[in-house]
């Protein structure tokens, strides 16, 4: 495995910003229920130009945080875990499995129900918070172990990016998506003519994000297209990819996630809350995070293993992987994402990100439990 410092820094930074969302997280919830309920909701509410802060934070802000994820998974592809096929085949497996198994027990619940352009929800996996959990074991964790989980997430949050482009886009302005798509081309050429000015490329990128923003494909995309636009070179540390990757971790891992983890977790839970889980959308989200992701997990990679497209590392057992499986169970920042784009009703809305808090819980502990039984032992 690579012990390579940039994987180090990307894997620090979201285990304490896993950290830092989860007291977000409790903050949110404790003053939407609280006497501060409309000061609070207020402040996501306010206009800037003609958009309310969350629109910012949601189609804006977040646009940063696919760019990084982008930049991971570019790095992962050329010279990281992904860069030799049987070594990639071990997270891609696990992370088709865990993305196809949750959508199917989502849609088993929810076919041909107004609910059924649910079944993303349960497919991602939130990076920080499985990765802070993770840490709460320190160096008793192998490095094998923290790279799977990373890259399966990843991996997770392309798929789910994939979902977003094909099935949550319902209206397109072609003209605007044909101007963002070819300054996406511009900046590609651009790349191939070996231009290292990184403010060109963040001024295509506004630029791309700007039209893809008003075509009706979620702006969020361009995060990921700008991210395989800019250079990698050799991937040292003097290439602009490095520069920008290292540079946005902290930025995404304390400030654009917390706020989105705020703004989108100010959640009225009122006393009817348990009536949630009899709703069909909720059981698919709640058994296709805290089942369908440990299923499709180890069953996937069982089967890769089995075909002999891969092999387990000899750090990483069955029981090991079962924990990871639960931990990919944590959806939260993705999974609440694609709710904001399955559903129009608020009530639905708030619901199910009651039920994605509720399932991503579920998952954390018993994933945790897993790993420190696993792990007792271990100094």
């Amino acid at each position: 495995m690579k012990r390579t410092k940039l994987f180090l820094s990307f894997f620090n930074s979201e285990k304490a910003g896993g950290l830092v969302m989860l007291l977000c997280t409790i903050l949110s919830l404790l003053l939407a229920n609280s006497i501060y309920l409309e000061g609070y909701n207020s402040i996501w509410h306010f206009t800037i130009a003609r958009h309310p802060i969350e629109y910012w934070i949601n189609d804006g802000l977040m646009a940063i945080f696919f760019l990084l994820i982008g930049l991971e998974l570019e790095r992962e592809l050329y010279i990281g875990e992904l860069s030799k096929i049987k070594d990639a085949i071990l997270p891609l497996s696990g992370a088709a499995g865990g993305m196809i198994i949750p959508a199917i027990i989502y849609i088993l619940f929810n076919n041909n129900t107004p609910f059924q352009m649910g079944f993303g929800i349960p497919m991602a996996t939130d990076i920080a918070f499985a990765i802070g959990i993770l840490s709460l074991l320190g160096n008793r964790i192998p490095l094998s172990l923290k790279i799977f989980l990373t890259a399966l997430a990843v991996i997770d949050d392309l798929g789910a990016i994939l979902m977003i482009a094909l099935f949550y886009t319902k209206t397109i302005y072609f003209l605007n998506l044909v101007i963002s798509l070819g300054v996406f081309g511009l900046l590609l050429v651009l790349n191939r003519l070996k231009v290292t000015n990184l403010l060109l490329y963040l001024i295509g990128g506004f630029i791309m994000w700007y039209f893809m923003l008003n075509s009706g494909v979620h702006a969020t995309i361009t995060g990921i297209l700008l991210a395989f636009a800019i250079p990698f070179g050799d991937g040292k540390e003097d290439s602009i990819s490095y520069k920008l990757q290292s540079w946005l971790h902290y930025p995404v891992a304390f400030v654009i996630i917390p706020l989105f983890a705020l703004c989108n977790t100010a959640i009225t839970i009122g006393n009817d809350w348990m009536n949630l889980i009899n709703e069909p959308y909720s059981l698919g989200i709640l058994f296709g995070l805290t089942l369908g992701k440990p299923i499709g997990i180890i069953s996937f990679v069982y089967i890769a293993i089995k075909l002999k497209l891969t092999n387990l590392p000899k750090e990483i057992n069955w029981s090991k992987l079962a924990a990871v499986g639960f931990l990919g169970g944590i959806g939260f920042t993705m999974s609440i994402f694609i709710t904001l784009l399955a559903f129009d009703s608020i009530l639905v809305i708030n619901n199910s990100k009651i039920i994605i808090l509720i399932a991503s819980l579920i998952s954390g502990v018993i994933g945790y439990i897993l790993l420190s039984r696993n792990f007792k032992s271990a100094k």
